[in-house]
């Protein structure tokens, strides 16, 4: 299946997003005492997930029927609680993303882009 300009350009812009998370994670340390303690970090790496919602909610239904390995619904789901529920989103829900979803999502996308 060939994939659209748009849906490459999305899966390119959730690229950018996953490595300013890891940028931030680098900056202020990856520990979860660290993200709890400091809500800077917490905004930083909350706002990078809202904005990775909002591209996969971009997506078109043929690349997330043909991509099922990730669940885009989960991440589009993820994005509506950091933008609708922010001040009661679980801080360990959003570190458990950071460190186990978000490389399998740039590791995902980065291999998309390079076929």
């Amino acid at each position: 299946m060939a994939i659209s300009k748009k849906d490459l350009g999305l899966i390119s812009h959730m690229i950018e997003y996953c490595t300013e998370i890891e940028q931030t994670v680098s900056r202020f340390g990856n520990t979860l005492e660290n993200f709890k303690a400091d809500k800077i970090y917490r905004n930083a790496v909350t706002m990078c997930i809202l904005q990775i919602g909002e591209l996969a909610g971009r997506l078109s239904n043929e690349f997330t029927t043909a991509h099922r390995e990730i669940p885009w619904r989960s991440i589009k789901a993820m994005r509506n609680i950091a933008a609708h529920a922010y001040g009661s989103i679980n801080i360990t829900d959003v570190w458990d993303t950071v460190v186990n979803d978000m490389p399998v999502l740039k590791a995902y996308c980065k291999n998309i882009l390079e076929r």
